[in-house]
């Protein structure tokens, strides 16, 4: 299934907000039902004024811009990529997953 950017409402300020196609992939993998409701910015209000603990604690999220090394298309990736290594979309890098095991077989 292929996922495409929505735009969604904030329910607390209103404002618009995208709900990116990489977001969606994860809720689909983790199986949750429901769209966000709050912008990034209501979000992490909300969190503080419940004391709860923002972006998993002391980890910080790394997006890094990169080129897929399949597709050649610009993509944002969860690391630092590795001098001399091949970075791949999430497209890419799917297929290429599911193409490993099928070839080893």
């Amino acid at each position: 299934m292929e996922f495409q950017d929505k735009i969604l409402k904030c329910v607390d300020c209103g404002s618009d907000f995208i709900f990116t196609a990489g977001e969606q992939l994860f809720f689909s993998d983790k199986q949750f039902k429901n769209e966000p409701k709050r912008c990034k910015e209501c979000k992490g209000k909300r969190a503080q004024a419940l004391g709860l603990p923002q972006g998993g604690g002391n980890y910080q999220r790394v997006e890094t811009k990169a080129v897929c090394s399949g597709c050649q298309r610009e993509t944002t990736v969860p690391f630092k990529p590795t001098q001399g290594r091949p970075v791949f979309c999430r497209e890419c890098f799917q297929q290429r997953r599911t193409a490993s095991p099928a070839a080893s077989a």
